[in-house]
């Protein structure tokens, strides 16, 4: 399962943009930021951007993006490996024990909870992988990687999928792989993807999220 979702992931280049899109859709399909399942912060710390998959029921998927390399922080509260699953209520042995140490400095912030964790994966610029620490995981469990990268979805036809069963809305294949492909994000666009949002609010937060050129 590990090789699978390693291989899942894009390069950090390819990543990035793809947070983004999904980030920018999210705010088109749901005016309450709070509700949000992709978010992204352009400028979480200086020099460093912050993606988050969060699905509202205690799962999470922190990314950040810095000129060392990124890191992925995951936490499936389900999973045996949670802090919260453990008399000793600590990080599982082996999690962190690999990750270099420039990476996870940028994990020691009090927003990003670096305990609450239950795998971790990197790359290093110098990297040609991913990269994800020797963890002893017992039989029949999972750490939550599979599933939450899973999240994180390649192609519009999935990300349409995936925004009819959260968002209970019915987005544009067309539109949607327009976004996916770059194309510049207009009030058309907005509207069509969702008639009920104020489309001029929508286009003033994108263009802090850098998206549009």
């Amino acid at each position: 399962m590990e090789v699978n979702v390693l291989e899942h992931l894009p390069n950090p280049i390819i990543l990035k943009k793809l947070m983004k899109i999904q980030a920018s859709l999210n705010i088109i399909l749901c005016e309450d930021e709070w509700l949000r399942y992709h978010r992204f912060v352009q400028d979480w710390d200086e020099g460093v951007c912050m993606a988050k998959i969060d699905n509202g029921a205690g799962d999470h998927l922190l990314i950040l993006f810095s000129p060392e390399g990124t890191i992925i922080k995951g936490f499936d509260h389900e999973s045996e490996l949670s802090p919260y699953a453990q008399d000793e209520h600590k990080v599982w042995q082996g999690i962190y024990d690999d990750v270099p140490k420039e990476l996870l400095s940028l994990l020691e912030n009090d927003a990003i909870e670096k305990d609450d964790v239950t795998f971790c994966i990197w790359r290093e610029n110098s990297d040609t992988n991913w990269r994800k620490g020797k963890v002893e995981i017992p039989e029949g469990e999972s750490d939550g990687s599979d599933f939450l990268v899973g999240c994180i979805f390649h192609t519009p036809e999935d990300f349409v999928e995936f925004a009819e069963g959260y968002f209970e809305l019915s987005p544009s294949v067309d539109v949607v792989a327009k976004i996916y492909d770059d194309f510049p994000i207009t009030a058309e666009m907005i509207n069509i993807l969702n008639p009920d949002c104020d489309a001029k609010e929508v286009l003033q937060e994108l263009e802090l999220l850098r998206l549009r050129n």
